[in-house]
């Protein structure tokens, strides 16, 4: 059972949240927060398999939070929840240890697929915001990409070619699908990418291989 957590300042969005993710029978709503701090606070007191944060929050924003949240000794998975006039604070988010982010509109099942993704360890990406955000609000510069090809060096051959897909989004079993692999290997693959790299998630991971300009 993944055990979620709800954290908007909008009433209405967390009943319409509770509602949808307690209609499916693998998860379970075991708090609602309605600020970043009290999110952080439920967090702490119960075991939160993943969060959804809300972006802009009274006393803390979903940035904040969600740093606090990647913080804990057990921490959650994040998803954080947005709209298009917000992009510019998506990345800091990402940056902030998200697993991935959606925007409020987002189909129901999508929303269901990506608790579940992450849950499991995966990243969501909304597909098309996360390309408009990542490469409008990301431009690497020259020193960051220096940098970042750098890091990349400590990677094998086959672990590049894995990142460069998950730098697109894509799941461990797409990943495998594409690349001829058993998805038990990719997932390995992964756990070394992001030891290696000294990042905490995929997402990081992908912005990391963006400042590369690593293509698949």
């Amino acid at each position: 059972m993944i055990r979620v957590l709800i954290a908007d300042d909008d009433a209405l969005v967390r009943l319409g949240l509770a509602d949808l993710l307690d209609g499916d029978d693998g998860m379970e709503v075991v708090a609602q927060a309605a600020d970043g701090l009290e999110a952080v606070e439920l967090a702490t007191a119960h075991r939160i398999d993943v969060a959804l944060v809300d972006v802009r929050m009274p006393r803390m924003d979903g940035i904040a939070a969600t740093a606090r949240l990647r913080a804990l000794p057990h921490p959650p998975g994040v998803i954080t929840l947005t709209t298009f006039d917000l992009d510019e604070y998506v990345y800091s988010a990402l940056a902030a240890g998200a697993d991935g982010f959606l925007l409020k509109d987002t189909d129901p099942a999508e929303i269901l697929r990506a608790v579940h993704l992450v849950a499991a360890g995966s990243a969501m990406l909304h597909p098309s915001a996360a390309r408009r955000v990542i490469d409008r609000y990301h431009r690497s510069g020259r020193d960051r990409a220096t940098a970042a090809r750098s890091r990349l060096d400590r990677l094998t051959p086959r672990e590049r070619d894995v990142l460069a897909l998950l730098a697109q989004g894509l799941t461990n079993a797409d990943i495998a699908g594409r690349l001829h692999m058993r998805e038990s290997t990719v997932k390995a693959h992964v756990s070394r990418i992001l030891t290696a790299l000294d990042v905490t998630n995929r997402v990081q991971a992908a912005l990391l291989a963006r400042d590369a300009d690593l293509t698949p």
